[in-house]
């Protein structure tokens, strides 16, 4: 099991779109607060988000929180300041996958601090960076296509028994 961990993220759309990833392939969704939008019980219902009970989200008040209550033992920090392409890393079962806020990542004292485990996803230079929610999901397909996809359908097997 991947676990998603998103520091601070600030648009909705892109937590709704990152928790369908998780909800489709099993991830652990991590969200560590602020939050720039409402994740009670009503407000799930009122977006239409009938996947999210497939999630299993957990909620933190900020990155001490965080590394208080979980046992880290390896972690990537996807950066576009990163010095090496996500595909260099060996991902493992367990890895944690962190994010940081659309508008700014991941902090600077957070990555610097964390500097071997930065990786980042390649692109033209003129662009500032994917969605994060595209970011996510590319992210986490490549991790699990590492794992040869534990625990999800394989579809070639549906089609060409």
């Amino acid at each position: 099991m991947l676990h998603v961990v998103l520091v601070e993220p600030e648009i909705p759309q892109n937590c709704g779109n990152i928790a369908r990833t998780c909800a489709a392939t099993g991830c652990t969704l991590h969200l560590i607060r602020p939050l720039g939008f409402d994740i009670s019980e009503k407000a799930v219902k009122r977006a239409g988000l009938d996947y999210w009970h497939l999630v299993d989200v957990r909620d933190y008040e900020n990155l001490t929180d965080f590394f208080r209550r979980n046992d880290v033992r390896r972690m990537w920090c996807l950066s576009t300041k990163a010095p090496r392409s996500y595909t260099q890393a060996a991902f493992q079962d367990g890895d944690y996958l962190f994010f940081g806020k659309e508008t700014r990542g991941l902090p600077e004292d957070f990555l610097e601090s964390h500097r071997d485990t930065c990786v980042r996803i390649p692109m033209r230079s003129e662009a500032r960076s994917l969605n994060l929610s595209n970011a996510v999901a590319v992210t986490v397909f490549e991790a699990l296509r590492q794992l040869d996809f534990p625990h999800l359908q394989d579809f070639g097997k549906m089609y060409h028994p």
